[in-house]
């Protein structure tokens, strides 16, 4: 096998145990990172995640030498988002070196490009690895610290990966956060903290936030899932579950919308009691309040099907009030109880991207591990039951008052004798500018206000977010007036619209 010398800032495709190699870097690892015992390997950081590893020499093989090769046996869209994240990363670095060519000293700073040494000197600081703008897997930008060099071993030079079987999905990290006695705004951030995981593999793996993520597809559980609710966001997960092989049970208030998932392999439940009491773990995903509780205590309700050891994750955006009955009437029948809710929309939904946000029993989050894996991108646990709830009121409340701003910025404009188009072209060239801001405005110029995210839900979430701020003594004025315009917008009948037609509420 041809021996390929790599060093800090070298492009490489990384193998971790059985599956497909990813485009990498090699880095400096942090001070307090023990280095793994008599292994010849290098610290990289994958672009397209916030995943770290040490990686063994013989799973590295230099970027550009087979890039080709790679790019053919790799065909997903993730792995296509990681490979533009490392072409973007090169012209960027290009681009630094062709802008500092001629300008002062060429014997000023060098960018390090000393070999990275294992197992026998310190190492260098965190922050030199650190990406500030490096947001999520479409949005990948690692400071450059050197353009690639590598030269060495082609396609047929002997390279021979090696297998062994490793757990978790590396675009899936879990931030835990402490199940203390202390209230959550004490709680510690430890999405700061790094946490180090020993695999099956041999190679250690580090991913921010206590993240379990490794690199790498989704064991599905063995446990049977029950799923109630299959509106926007219920679907995009089910079909989700299915695809990454769980076994799930469905049931749906109106019983034609579990047919499509029945012919996916899906089986049918009669009642939320008879799911409950066949699954070991049951998720709701309804619309309010009203039907989290009418699904749990009403006539054939899920609290019928409850017995000790069965699971039931509520993941319907509620106030805590809901999640503190909901959970003590659970676990008054011996159950396990977790609160689930998602950040995201029925696109991120279809495409496994949502936000997880967790709280309540540990063991149950634990065990819906390959569940928030086959359905969102990120998972967070924020200690007792409630806390989860008050974390996605205050998101949804900040992104319905951002979404009635920016549809009064488009009604301004045209009033005012401006251009929308010039506005939104303006709006994403600068600070704000993201895929939501874009999105959005260019469907509500387009006339398309097909739901995303239903405008009358985040007028609830709205509501129930000033009412917590009520109860808090905690002024909302913001949320408040935004509120109000939301009310008109349902008043013109778009509560069945996306969030986006708040924009009528401006024109009428």
């Amino acid at each position: 096998m041809a021996t390929v010398h790599l060093r800090i800032g070298d492009l490489v495709w990384g193998k971790l145990g059985r599956y497909p190699p990813w485009p990498g870097k090699v880095v400096s690892p942090p001070k307090d990172l023990k280095k793994p015992r008599g292994k010849k390997c290098h610290f990289v950081k994958f672009f397209g995640t916030e995943d770290h590893a040490w990686i063994k020499v013989e799973q590295l093989k230099p970027y550009h030498a087979h890039k080709e090769e790679m790019i053919k046996i790799n065909k997903g869209k993730r792995f296509q988002q990681a490979v533009d994240a490392v072409e973007d990363f090169l012209k960027k670095a290009k681009g630094k070196e062709q802008n500092s060519d001629g300008k002062g000293d060429s014997k000023g700073k060098k960018t390090s490009n000393k070999p990275l040494k294992i197992l026998e000197e310190d190492d260098e600081d965190l922050s030199a690895l650190k990406d500030p703008s490096e947001k999520d897997l479409t949005d990948s930008d690692p400071e450059p610290s050197t353009l690639e060099r590598l030269g060495g071993a082609g396609p047929g030079s002997g390279y021979k990966w090696e297998s062994s079987p490793v757990k978790d999905d590396p675009h899936f990290h879990h931030f835990l956060l402490s199940q203390s006695e202390k209230p959550a705004s004490s709680m510690e951030p430890i999405s700061k903290r790094l946490k180090i995981i020993e695999e099956d593999s041999g190679s250690t793996s580090i991913q921010a936030a206590d993240s379990t993520a490794i690199n790498g597809s989704i064991t599905p559980t063995d446990k049977r899932i029950g799923f109630l609710g299959l509106g926007l966001m219920g679907s995009g997960i089910v079909s989700n579950l299915l695809k990454m092989g769980h076994v799930v049970t469905v049931w749906n208030r109106t019983a034609e919308k579990c047919d499509l998932f029945i012919q996916e392999g899906a089986r049918l439940g009669r009642t939320p009691a008879e799911v409950a009491s066949t699954c070991d773990i049951t998720f709701s995903c309804v619309s309010d309040p009203k039907a989290a509780r009418d699904l749990v205590l009403g006539p054939s309700g899920v609290l019928q099907g409850i017995r000790p050891g069965k699971c039931y994750v509520e993941m319907s955006t509620v106030d805590p009030e809901t999640i503190t009955e909901l959970s003590q009437v659970i676990t008054s029948r011996g159950g396990r109880f977790l609160e689930a809710p998602v950040a995201g929309s029925q696109q991120l939904s279809n495409d496994g991207m949502l936000v997880i946000l967790s709280a309540g029993d540990r063991t149950v989050y634990e065990d819906c591990s390959s569940c928030f894996q086959a359905m969102g991108k990120t998972s967070f646990f924020l200690g007792e039951a409630g806390n989860a709830a008050r974390m996605m009121l205050i998101l949804n409340m900040v992104q319905g008052s951002f979404m009635a701003t920016i549809a009064e910025g488009l009604t301004l404009a045209q009033a005012t004798g401006q251009s929308q188009q010039t506005f939104l072209d303006i709006l994403c060239q600068g600070q704000m500018a993201s895929t939501f801001v874009d999105q959005k405005c260019q469907n509500i110029l387009q006339g398309n206000f097909k739901p995303d995210y239903y405008l009358k839900h985040i007028q609830k979430d709205l509501r129930l977010a000033i009412s917590m701020g009520d109860m808090a003594n905690h002024p909302t004025p913001m949320a408040a007036a935004a509120n109000e315009v939301y009310k008109r917008a349902k008043a013109l009948d778009q509560s069945d619209n996306d969030i986006s037609a708040v924009y009528r509420a401006y024109i009428h």
